[in-house]
């Protein structure tokens, strides 16, 4: 129903157009819309039944006006036929529109269809290039790994995962990758880790030679020193790294770490520090950094030393690898704070040198050289003073210098000790005779011995300088405990002096010989010299912690002491000497005839002392060559006087008395040639003892006034039995022969 009535509506709109181009579209409409809803049979009855509508409307008007209608007609007949024409055109048209709207529309959906493709490709082509562009990045990592570009590599995988990765996150592709970045970043840490542990071998390799040239340095630096010190004196008082020393050696730059002997580049570290700090690791990069040093520590030192092999190898690569290995610690410290605490590099410094002291501690039971033994402290003072340079503490090596100031105290005293012995042992104890210059002033710069005439001959040389001497040569370059030197030098002075020298000097005083006792007197009268000279020399030398204390040597009394037995042995064996000749007396108490010449013994006596003190007591100084005089007169004329007093002489005539006188005016003349009045006071009792005897009367020892005036030095006991002895008559020649040779015998006896 609805089809027809828009069908009517249609064929009113075509009936209605007021012109031909109207009622063209309003056909060609129609027609379209019929074909398309399947009406074009209906249309074309629709159309007939109006167009028979019209021919009876016209045959109706026609009848009216034939003429006119029969123009009508006509025209109405044109029209028709031009209708149809146009009816036929239009369904050509229609016919040929709708072909090419269906190859329109084809050729539409082909084109949507090719919009879709061009539009997947392009997409698919953006995803393949930013895929692309991920794996080049992917790449450029591996490739700047493998060229050693660490830190490019690191920034180009955060730009790849932080920007890239997320502009494909809707491929499978970003995932895998995204998967793969932690272990990228492995490798990136463990490649630079590679490289940080060659760089850590070649510096552990370097380190003995960094040391070396550290020593080096610190040697040219005393030598500059000792310059400065020699121009300007007051320099001398400070040490090396004093703050003057410091500031006037600032000028003479040199960089250890940097030089054309040895070069160490810290880029390997920095940029594995800061690798780890942007991997968000460098705590625990500053704990596997701390750990590799410490076995480096342990690599660097040796399970034993030796301290006897030549130059000291040993020794000096140990502390050169430890100071290059500290070096490179505290540089570390300084220009990376973050990575190396001041208390790791102390604990490490601190490990290194209770070691080292262990090491060498452990070693100097082979060191039975006291040179060689300064040569050693000698390298711990380079290493000391070169460590304290860069800021370490040497406390604990300061404290071991004490232990081989030690071990140098004991080997000195055991060297000049058995030095002595041999001397002790060799010595003839006889003076040295000196034939040239060249032997005098050879002799004097080890004694102090000070010539006050002549230059003939030298006493005992001794060697006591020289032990003074090499006591202070530990001192040298660096020794913070002079006191102790000071204080050691002294008690080993003592002990060397009073045990190994006086002692052994006291030792041999049991010889018989005289010259050897004189000539050992000699030597204690110089050491005991000596001792006064050590003594002044001491507090000389002695450190400004020591000023200000006296030096007083135990050994200067002991060889003052040993002085006086030394004179007292010379006494005992002038003494021996003399009872010997007087032994030798052959008085003849009841002589009958007089004597001529003084006895033989008493000849013997004088020519005996007076040979001695022109020989072998020549050297020994005036008082003490007069002290043996006075003492071997006041013996001798006690043994002579002994004489008569002897319990088997029983009588003495005359003639007996004239010979003991004639023989004490000898000895009287003797002694005057002495040209000493203190001698002869020796011989006063013996010589009034005499007078008496000889005196005419007896009744005068009997006056005390006349007593003290004329025998006050005779003895009150042995006066009157001298006297009771006396006879007054002489015995005839009989006589005298017949008891002769019993005198002859009991004087033999004394």
């Amino acid at each position: 129903m609805d089809q027809r009535k828009h069908t009517e509506t249609a064929i009113q709109q075509i009936v209605l157009a007021h012109s031909q181009s109207e009622y063209f579209d309003e056909l060609i409409l129609a027609v379209k819309e019929a074909e398309i809803g399947g009406g074009g049979q209906k249309l074309l009855k629709s159309l007939a039944e109006v167009s028979n509508d019209l021919e009876g409307e016209i045959e109706s008007i026609c009848s009216i006006n034939h003429e006119g209608f029969i123009s009508s007609v006509n025209q109405l007949q044109e029209v028709r036929d031009g209708s149809v024409a146009s009816m036929t055109d239009v369904l050509g048209l229609n016919t040929s529109v709708q072909a090419s709207t269906e190859t329109l529309a084809q050729q539409k959906q082909t084109l949507v269809e090719s919009r879709g493709v061009r539009q997947n490709i392009n997409e698919a082509n953006q995803a393949l290039y930013d895929c692309l562009e991920v794996l080049r990045l992917a790449n450029q990592v591996h490739d700047l790994l493998g060229k050693k570009s660490h830190y490019s590599a690191l920034r180009s995988l955060e730009e790849l995962q932080n920007v890239h990765l997320l502009e494909i996150t809707q491929y499978q592709i970003a995932d895998l990758i995204q998967k793969s970045v932690p272990a990228i970043k492995k490798l990136v840490a463990d490649a630079v880790m590679a490289d940080l542990n060659t760089w850590l071998f070649r510096v552990r390799e370097t380190s003995q030679f960094l040391g070396e040239v550290a020593f080096y340095h610190t040697e040219q630096r005393r030598t500059r020193q000792k310059d400065r010190a020699e121009k300007v004196l007051p320099l001398s008082n400070f040490k090396l790294n004093s703050p003057v020393e410091s500031a006037a050696d600032e000028d003479e730059e040199f960089d250890i770490l940097d030089n054309e002997d040895v070069q160490v580049d810290f880029t390997p570290l920095f940029e594995c520090m800061h690798i780890h700090e942007a991997l968000g690791q460098s705590e625990t990069f500053r704990t596997d950094y701390a750990a590799t040093r410490r076995q480096q520590k342990e690599l660097l030192m040796p399970a034993s030393i030796t301290l006897v092999d030549p130059e000291g190898a040993s020794l000096s690569e140990l502390l050169e690898g430890i100071a290059g290995f500290a070096v490179i610690e505290k540089a570390t410290l300084k220009k990376a704070p973050n990575l190396r605490s001041l208390a790791d590099v102390d604990e490490l410094w601190d490990s290194m040198c209770q070691r080292a002291i262990t090491l060498i501690s452990n070693a100097l039971f082979e060191v039975t050289n006291a040179e060689l033994l300064l040569k050693i402290k000698g390298v711990i003072a380079l290493f000391i003073q070169t460590m304290s340079s860069w800021g370490y503490l040497v406390k604990y090596l300061d404290v071991f210098l004490l232990t081989l100031f030690d071990k140098y105290a004991e080997l000195l005293k055991r060297r000049f000790s058995d030095d002595f012995q041999e001397i002790v042992s060799t010595d003839d104890y006889m003076p040295m005779p000196i034939h040239k210059a060249d032997e005098y002033d050879k002799v004097v710069n080890v004694s102090w011995y000070t010539p006050e005439k002549a230059r003939d001959e030298l006493q005992y040389s001794g060697y006591i300088r020289n032990f003074l001497n090499q006591f202070y040569f530990f001192s040298d370059d660096h020794f913070l405990h002079p006191k102790v030197i000071d204080d050691t030098l002294k008690s080993s002075l003592d002990e060397l002096l009073c045990e190994k020298v006086c002692q052994s000097l006291v030792d041999r005083l049991s010889t018989q010989y005289l010259g050897q006792i004189v000539q050992i007197l000699i030597n204690l009268e110089h050491f005991e010299i000596a001792c006064q000279e050590l003594e002044q020399l001491l507090l000389a030398a002695r450190s400004s912690a020591s000023a200000g204390t006296a030096v007083a040597l135990r050994a200067s009394e002991e060889f003052r002491s040993s002085k006086k037995t030394a004179e007292k042995r010379i006494f005992e064996l002038v003494n021996s000497k003399i009872d010997d000749l007087i032994g030798t007396a052959e008085y003849d108490w009841t002589a009958a005839t007089l004597e001529s010449e003084p006895s033989n013994y008493m000849q013997t006596l004088t020519r005996y002392l007076s040979n001695i003190m022109n020989t072998v007591l020549l050297g020994l100084p005036t008082e003490i060559k007069e002290l043996i005089y006075f003492d071997a007169l006041s013996h001798a004329a006690t043994m002579i006087l002994s004489l008569p007093l002897s319990p088997e002489v029983r009588s003495i005539s005359p003639h007996g008395v004239a010979a003991l006188a004639k023989d004490v005016q000898y000895l009287t003349e003797f002694v005057d040639t002495l040209d000493n009045p203190v001698l002869k006071e020796n011989l006063d009792e013996l010589q009034q003892t005499v007078a008496l005897i000889q005196a005419d009367s007896s009744d005068e020892f009997y006056d005390i006034a006349t007593r003290n005036k004329k025998y006050g030095r005779v003895d009150a006991v042995n006066g009157p039995i001298l006297l009771e002895k006396l006879t007054y008559s002489v015995q005839s020649p009989a006589k005298n022969e017949k008891f002769g040779t019993l005198s002859s015998r009991f004087g033999k006896k004394l």
